[in-house]
């Protein structure tokens, strides 16, 4: 299981031109699950994005967590963060999980957050999905697990 997570000021995900999800202050999340990953990777995935503490406190430090600071998670699904393009021109992605796999996976992970207290939007699964994001810092983080 791998993750981008960024630091956003604001993330608006429409599908088809129509507004699906919106945050402000919080996480943008972009989820890949690769083949053989289990449901335990998914709450191990939430306790990593809840605790990460990429959210500056008043001194400027990077000390606190999204919750902390009372943001939101953006869970996005995102099967080409298992894309390999170590030969040829075009990304081979074998190693992501079936839909019939990662989408349980994907749910999972949103219901682990939300077990954590997180407010958790999502994108919706296997959709074309075009994203506005406002990344603060930048900070991005890449996790795997």
């Amino acid at each position: 299981m791998r993750a981008v997570i960024q630091r956003v000021g604001h993330t608006r995900l429409c599908v088809g031109g129509a507004l699906i999800s919106e945050i402000e202050k919080g996480l943008a999340v972009y989820l890949g699950i690769g083949e053989g990953d289990s449901a335990q990777q998914c709450a191990l995935m939430a306790k990593k994005i809840a605790n990460l503490r990429i959210f500056e406190d008043g001194q400027g430090k990077m000390n606190l967590s999204v919750g902390d600071v009372g943001g939101e998670i953006l869970l996005i699904s995102q099967f080409t963060l298992y894309g390999d393009c170590s030969r040829g021109k075009r990304p081979s992605f074998t190693a992501a999980a079936r839909p019939e796999i990662a989408e349980p996976l994907y749910r999972e992970t949103e219901r682990a957050l939300l077990s954590r207290g997180m407010r958790v939007k999502t994108g919706v699964f296997g959709a074309d999905m075009k994203i506005e994001q406002y990344n603060d810092g930048p900070v991005t983080i890449l996790y795997e697990c």
